[in-house]
């Protein structure tokens, strides 16, 4: 079996070699014979007459019907622009009992924090928010690509977005407050 796959190695080596030999004898370039066209006469040849067909009464065509036009539509009628009728106004009865209770307030949908996550995110929010501050600071005074300038744009929309979401959704002003410092962070890094 060995002796079998030895065998084998050596008379694909040996191919190999010719193979290579071959391939560094280089052979000169011979360019093809030029080919030759037929000639194209210069005139166009005539054609014979076409033979006269005598008519018969069966494949007649019959004669043209008058050209008919559509009728006349009158025109459509024109459109006045009204505007709406103010809404009459009932005036309300005097209140004589109790008041009608005005339907409560439609409870939000928000994530329930304890005290001490508040003040952490809170905490997170306000350090995230002076670093920003400072970044910005120190970037405005530099002259600043226009790939640059739309990141520092980026950064105060995202400053001003965490500002107003404060109140309404501290995670979601938490996260604003972080993009606005980490691209802040990177812009100056990247800054000569």
């Amino acid at each position: 079996m060995i002796y079998g796959v030895f065998a084998l190695s050596l008379a694909s080596t040996s191919c190999l070699r010719q193979q290579q030999q071959q391939t560094a004898q280089v052979r000169p370039f011979t360019p093809p014979p030029p080919r030759t066209w037929p000639a194209v006469p210069d005139t166009v040849p005539k054609l014979p007459n076409a033979p006269q067909i005598a008519p018969d009464s069966a494949s007649t065509v019959p004669p043209q019907m008058p050209e008919m036009t559509p009728p006349e539509l009158p025109d459509a009628p024109k459109r006045i622009a009204r505007r709406p009728a103010a809404p009459i106004l009932q005036p309300k009865p005097p209140a004589t009992g109790p008041a009608p209770l005005d339907p409560p307030p439609l409870p939000q949908l928000a994530q329930i924090y304890t005290i001490e996550e508040q003040r952490e995110n809170k905490r997170i929010l306000d350090e995230s928010l002076d670093r920003v501050n400072r970044n910005v600071a120190s970037i405005e005074g530099r002259n600043l690509t226009a790939e640059q300038k739309d990141t520092l744009e980026r950064i105060r929309t995202f400053k001003k977005q965490a500002e107003q979401a404060r109140e309404q959704d501290l995670l979601t002003a938490v996260s604003l407050a972080r993009r606005a410092d980490l691209l802040a962070k990177d812009l100056l890094e990247h800054l000569p």
